[in-house]
């Protein structure tokens, strides 16, 4: 038997083994170096406007203008005490908080809904109408505008807050698009083993779907919830009286053509942000569940 004796690599190419290895290493360091320098200015983009409402809440209207500009208040202004004081904050407040919760809630149960009757049911037509709701998505809402003040002014609903929550509870196009492309991927072997068992559509569609889509409705709640928060056209279409008027409208006032206000601005903007983001907390960790759900459901 003959002893195979192995090649040892020569000095040159362990030496240029390691400048590849180094090179390797560098592009990685140099990479992410870039990428978390981008990174850093784009939160310096977006967190300066923020932390000037912030800062901006507690300066006088001369700490605003002042040149050269300083994000630090000196001194420091309550201006909420004087904000309560100037519109009726309390009732504005829970205006907003009444409206905007009913609309989202009305915009998830019906577009869950709708939703799993065009992905999984079969009836007559479906393809066609679900083309045509998709068609509503490229009207403009100013075209309808007349319109739909005709409909609640003949119902009566006119200075209620019907008009900003009854629309959402029968349809929401965009809600109900996404939710379909998620039905569309939950395998139909839960479905059939649900109905060898003997439950129904709609049992299905409570104990099945809507428990898997939690991250789909939490996304979408989202979306709600901030497009009817920060609603400003609709209340002052339908809301005549200021006892029955949104948050939103309340601050708006304070910015005027006559009127400006802009420390009773920003302390109103400021409180406004907060329920936006409690709301996005709470709904966060489903997005991280949504993308691991997601991807076992297309295997």
């Amino acid at each position: 038997m003959t002893e195979q004796v192995g090649t040892f690599p020569s000095d040159e190419q362990l030496g240029r083994s390691r400048i590849t290895h180094g090179y390797v290493i560098f592009r990685r360091i140099l990479g992410k170096t870039l990428a978390y320098a981008g990174l850093s200015a784009v939160l310096a983009i977006t967190a300066i406007p923020f932390l000037w409402m912030v800062f901006g809440a507690f300066k006088t209207e001369i700490q605003l203008f002042e040149y050269p500009p300083s994000l630090w208040p000196n001194p420091w202004k309550n201006n909420f005490p004087l904000l309560f004081r100037a519109i009726p904050f309390g009732h504005m407040f829970f205006n907003s908080w009444e409206i905007s919760i009913l609309a989202t809630l009305g915009a998830l149960v019906s577009s869950a809904m709708a939703a799993y009757a065009f992905a999984r049911l079969k009836f007559w037509g479906r393809d066609q109408l679900f083309i045509v709701m998709l068609a509503t998505m490229m009207v403009p809402a100013q075209v309808t505008m007349v319109p739909v003040f005709i409909i609640m002014h003949r119902l009566g609903w006119i200075d209620t807050h019907l008009p900003l929550i009854v629309p959402n509870w029968v349809g929401w196009a965009f809600g109900i698009f996404l939710m379909r492309q998620f039905f569309l991927q939950i395998s139909s072997e839960m479905e059939d083993a649900a109905k060898i068992d003997g439950a129904n559509a709609f049992q299905i569609f409570i104990r099945i779907f809507v428990p898997l889509s939690k991250p789909v409705l939490a996304t979408l709640a989202v979306f709600a919830f901030l497009y009817t928060w920060n609603d400003l056209l609709g209340p002052i279409i339908y809301l005549t009286t200021q006892e029955k008027m949104t948050l939103t409208v309340g601050i708006a006032t304070f910015k005027g053509f006559q009127y400006n206000r802009f420390d009773l601005f920003m302390a109103g903007a400021l409180i406004s942000v907060v329920p936006i983001l409690i709301i996005f907390v709470i709904a966060q960790k489903y997005f991280v569940r949504g993308i691991t759900i997601s991807g076992g459901l297309k295997g």
